[in-house]
């Protein structure tokens, strides 16, 4: 509704490929005399993002390491850029919209609350009379309600194709939580059907991506044992054909070459197998695309049974390693802990976070404002409100 249309209105996207001069528009129609520049509806959404308080946020949220002292360990927001380079990279192979596969991958994670995922599952604990919270879903609430630019209207107002790539990261949605509900109450997200191809492109790219970098994080912090990691196929294989190239190469440069070759494998392997599947649907149009009843972009099944196989040591081997289990219990403590005093004393939220429409939206106001927090400013304001954070400091 409004959009101007920039220089790539016109390119020549896929058949299949989601365009923005075909977008079912924006839940709220805007004021076309402000200034806009030479964007397209799919540019504008991307910019909006990146322009977003939570996405600034992401800068001091964790990956895999807790408010990392380290320079080189990764937070969320160079992970979302991470993903963002590959998807683009791969959405201008298959003939993709390259702005809407950004849009949704540098988006994907805006959602998450500090300390990562076992923030969260603290944070489900402590609000679960409240139907609990969901990061994904919580995307879709900073989106359409929390994020507040602009004068008439709440939420950043994205395309409905950003917003149902967001509410359909992980595929179709069946049982909704309550916020993607709500979501989609406001501007239905048709959430049974499969998302557009850039949809499903943003979500490998964040597999991709993490599989690979956490192997490059956890080795530096030496949570990760190489020999270990050397029994995974994958790594091995990958480990093996850098000695070919480079015998006898520094460990170090090794390992930089190893994360390399598994994020370019994986990579190429999704678009063979992408456009394999593309053309064994014979589908023609994105409507087709959505209608198709399965994903039709993913890896082929040997490269999918080793990156399985990959996630599982990461799980065992950094994400539940005993060397993190210290850290990870000390910051649910400190969400369950500022859970619970702003239950009991709401006078300690800010201004415009004190619903007093009803329990339950008070609690969401809760979980609002905490989810909202960084690593850091969780800590700072439990030492303000309640007492020490025995946060170990190795990581």
């Amino acid at each position: 509704m409004g959009d101007r249309v920039g220089a790539r209105a016109g390119a020549d996207f896929s058949r299949l490929a989601a365009h923005p001069l075909r977008s079912r528009g924006r839940g709220f129609a805007e004021d076309d005399r402000a200034p806009r520049g030479a964007r397209d509806a799919f540019q504008r959404d991307r910019d909006r993002i990146v322009h977003s308080a939570a996405f600034r946020r992401l800068r001091h949220k964790t990956q895999v390491f807790v408010a990392p002292d380290g320079d080189h360990f990764r937070v969320r927001l160079t992970h979302s850029i991470e993903v963002a380079q590959i998807g683009r990279t791969m959405a201008r192979v298959l003939g993709l919209n390259e702005d809407l596969t950004e849009a949704l991958c540098l988006a994907h994670d805006l959602g998450h609350p500090p300390f990562g995922h076992g923030g969260e599952e603290a944070l489900t604990a402590a609000l679960a009379d409240a139907g609990g919270f969901d990061h994904n879903a919580h995307t879709l609430r900073l989106v359409t309600c929390l994020e507040n630019p602009y004068p008439d209207f709440d939420g950043l107002n994205l395309s409905w194709e950003t917003l149902e790539g967001l509410a359909k990261h992980n595929g179709p949605v069946t049982n909704p939580s309550w916020a993607l509900a709500e979501a989609d109450a406001g501007f239905d997200l048709d959430l049974a059907s499969w998302p557009s191809l850039e949809a499903q492109l943003a979500a490998i790219a964040d597999d991709i991506a993490y599989d690979n970098h956490d192997v490059d994080d956890g080795l530096r912090s030496g949570v990760l044992d190489l020999d270990a990691l050397l029994e995974v196929p994958f790594v091995a294989r990958h480990w093996d054909a850098v000695e070919v190239r480079h015998p006898g190469l520094d460990r170090a440069r090794k390992i930089k070459a190893l994360v390399r070759d598994g994020i370019g494998s994986m990579v190429s392997d999704v678009l063979t197998e992408t456009q394999r599947q593309i053309a064994e649907a014979g589908v023609e149009t994105i409507d087709e695309v959505r209608a198709a009843g399965r994903q039709l972009v993913g890896f082929s099944r040997h490269v999918e049974h080793e990156e399985r196989g990959l996630k599982r040591h990461l799980y065992t081997h950094l994400y539940d390693s005993p060397a993190l289990t210290p850290i990870r219990r000390e910051a649910q403590r400190i969400v369950a802990d500022l859970a619970g005093v702003f239950r009991e004393r709401p006078d300690c939220l800010p201004e415009g976070w004190q619903r007093g429409a009803g329990e339950t939206a008070r609690l969401r106001g809760i979980a609002d404002y905490i989810a909202g927090m960084t690593d850091r400013f969780a800590i700072r304001k439990h030492e303000e409100l309640i007492g020490p954070v025995r946060m170990p400091d190795r990581f």
